[in-house]
This record gives C-alpha cells, sequence and structure tokens, in this order.
C-alpha cells in the first residue's frame, strides 16, 4: 500500500515539541514546582504558560494518534509493535539510565540533598528508588510509555477498523461534518467527562500506574487522531471550514477562564463551569491549529525534512540541557529576560550540537534517539 503523508502533521509535530522547549525554558522562571527554579521568578510568565499547557499535550497525543494511523496502512499488528518498541521503548531505556540522570543530580545538588561528584551520584544513589522519594524517573519523556501502552491495547481495535472502512460509523461523521462541521464539538463530551470527573480525584503524576484522570483523557484523544485520519478529507474540510469559528471560542473561553481563576473561589458549580471552559478551549485551540496547518503547512520543504529527523533527539535531550545551564544561571543576579533568551539559546544550540555532529552521524547512536538508520542528507 502506498504510504500516504501529510507535511502539516510533520510541521505541527516540529514545532509543538519546539514549543515544548519554550515551555521548559519557562517552567524554570515562574512560581510552579519544578526540578530547579531561577531565584527570581516572575508572575507574568505564568499566563502564557498557563495559556500553552492547556492544549501543547493534548495536540500532541492527536497528532500521534494520526500518525500511528498512517503507520498501521502499511504494517500489520506484528510489525507495528516492535516498531513502537524500538522507537519508543529504547529511547525510554536509554533516556532514563543515561539522559534523566544528570536532571536529578543536580536538582539534589543544588537543594543540598546530595553532596558529591556525578560519578558519586551514579555509582551511588542514581538508581535507587523511585522519583520522587527515590532517584529512578523518565522525567520529561513520561509521554514514550504513555504513547507505547497506547499503541499496544489500541492497535487490534485500530486494524479492525482499518479493515472495515465502510462501517457506519465513518459513513455518518464523514455526513455529518460535511452538513455540519460544527457538529465535531461533540468530540468535548468525553474530554468534559474526564476533567469534571476524574481530574479532582486523580492528580498528574505521569507515573502511568496511578495517573488514571491524564491517562484516561489522553488515551481518548489518541484515539480522535487515528479517528479522523480515518474520516479522511471530511476532517479537513470541516476543521478548514469553522476555524475562525474555533478560533473565537479560544478565546472566549480561555477569557473566562482568566476571569474564574481572578475573581471568583471554587464551589461546585464553579468547578463545572471552568471543566467546561478549559475543555472547550483546549478542543478549540486544537482545531484552529489543524484548521490553519491544513491550509499553509502541507508542503514539503528540505528544512521540514531535516527539523523532522531532528524533533525526536531534541526531544530527548532538551530538558537535560536546560536544566545543566539553567544550575549555572540560577544565582545569578541578572535580569530574567537575559537568562531566559540564553537559556532558550543555550538549549537549542547544544541540542543542536549534539545532534547534527553525534546522533547524525554516528549510526550506532541512532536507535537510542529514536532516529532511522538512513538519514537524508
Amino acid at each position: 500500500m502506498k504510504k500516504e503523508r501529510r507535511y502539516d502533521l510533520d510541521w505541527l509535530r516540529v514545532l509543538v515539541f519546539a514549543l515544548l522547549i519554550f515551555y521548559h525554558v519557562g517552567m524554570f522562571f515562574v512560581p510552579w514546582d519544578w526540578h530547579i527554579k531561577n531565584n527570581e521568578t516572575s508572575g507574568t510568565l505564568r499566563w502564557p504558560m498557563v495559556f500553552i499547557n492547556q492544549w501543547r499535550i493534548p495536540i500532541l497525543f492527536v497528532i500521534s494518534g494520526m500518525g500511528t494511523a498512517f503507520a498501521l496502512s502499511y504494517r500489520g499488528i506484528g510489525q507495528f509493535i516492535r516498531e513502537r518498541n524500538a522507537r519508543l521503548g529504547i529511547p525510554l531505556l536509554f533516556g532514563m539510565l543515561l539522559i534523566v540522570p544528570p536532571q536529578v543530580y543536580i536538582e539534589r545538588i543544588s537543594t543540598g540533598v546530595f553532596e558529591g561528584s556525578y560519578l558519586d551520584f551514579l555509582l551511588g544513589p542514581a538508581y535507587q528508588g523511585i522519583y520522587p522519594e527515590g532517584n529512578f524517573s523518565w522525567h520529561h519523556l513520561w509521554f514514550l510509555p504513555y504513547l507505547l501502552v497506547y499503541s499496544i491495547i489500541l492497535s487490534p481495535l485500530f486494524l479492525y477498523l482499518r479493515g472495515h472502512p465502510e462501517i457506519r460509523l465513518f459513513k455518518k461523521w464523514k455526513d455529518r461534518l460535511i452538513k455540519h462541521p460544527v457538529s465535531i464539538y461533540i468530540f468535548v463530551i468525553p474530554l468534559f467527562l474526564c476533567e469534571s470527573l476524574m481530574e479532582p480525584l486523580f492528580p498528574v503524576t505521569h507515573n502511568l500506574i496511578w495517573d488514571w484522570f491524564n491517562f484516561t483523557i489522553s488515551l481518548v484523544l489518541f484515539f480522535y487522531g487515528f479517528f479522523f485520519i480515518s474520516i479522511k478529507e471530511e476532517f479537513w474540510q470541516a476543521v478548514g471550514r469553522i476555524r475562525n469559528l474555533a478560533l473565537m471560542l479560544g478565546i472566549l473561553c480561555f477569557s473566562g477562564q482568566v476571569i474564574i481563576w481572578l475573581f471568583f473561589e471554587d464551589s461546585i458549580a464553579i468547578h463545572f463551569t471552568e471543566a467546561t471552559l478549559k475543555v472547550v478551549n483546549l478542543w478549540s485551540w486544537i482545531l484552529v491549529i489543524f484548521g490553519f496547518a491544513s491550509q499553509y503547512l502541507n508542503k514539503f520543504s528540505n528544512l521540514l525534512s531535516y527539523c523532522n529527523q531532528a524533533v525526536y533527539p531534541f526531544y530527548i535531550l532538551h530538558q537535560t540541557v536546560t536544566i545543566m545551564i539553567g544550575y549555572y544561571l540560577m544565582d545569578l543576579s541578572w535580569p530574567i529576560s537575559v537568562k531566559f533568551i540564553l537559556l532558550l539559546v543555550g538549549t537549542f544550540f547544544f541540542s543542536w550540537v549534539l545532534y547534527e555532529f553525534l546522533i547524525r552521524r554516528l549510526r550506532i547512536l541512532r536507535p537510542f534517539f529514536g532516529v532511522k538508520h538512513r538519514i537524508k542528507s
């Protein structure tokens, strides 16, 4: 079967992961808890961080579900699971053993929990206990085990749906999106149920085991990605037609959330109102991004080819680079703006150096960073 390719999804994957680097650099400066903190925090920076945080991970799960649909279009279930283990499992294990430990070490020495060299840390407590009580963790790589589990448990359903494209569910939604593209907002209902009923009971932990709210809502979004690719062109036509409406709804819903945060006390009514605004907001921005990307980004370029190969190594490396640079900046009496620029540029630059001059050029390293053996020049 001929492989399908949507370059807008490749661009979005690159851009959203680049945004993740901006976000993690920002975490160094906002008042929220993180691995290390600057000696001065910014209350202003938290507002764009809150805005981005509501849809940056959800859209990645949707894009991942779409990518799974393309991968399964020309693979059997055994081949698909082997490929997922290689692309997700190997980089995860490698990252936990070698990429994440420097982050934990810097956190421990910056808080005085551990004293000694990095070698002492590796030979001693680095792999003892599960973080945060212990030191062994997947930290920012938590996205990988979730994708791996979703891919395995949903692959039988996906293969069934792939083998039955004529089923009534697909035809019903194709017809509905042609006639009433705004009906795509029906998909916020499962998101609302997760947000309103599960989120208060299961705080986000990223530990896969006791993370039921995050696990469930991300699973739903992953399934949505597969489902919308299965609907095919009708989905892209629908998001193109309602993107301006979605943009307006996104602005209104996020503004409503800000008003609630600033002026209202928590209550049952406020909880359900905020949950409604949140899921409509995140869904609206996902539709906005897909709608505009399908028109303006669905084209190949050599830059896209390079970035698409580099994005996975950047994702694996970036937070370790950020924390290492941040450790040397955190106690300096420089303005936040200067530190932010240095930390951002430094993270991109050193991640690029490691990718370009090591990972890209040494074939033996590529599987550990999820890079295919054959790299286009």
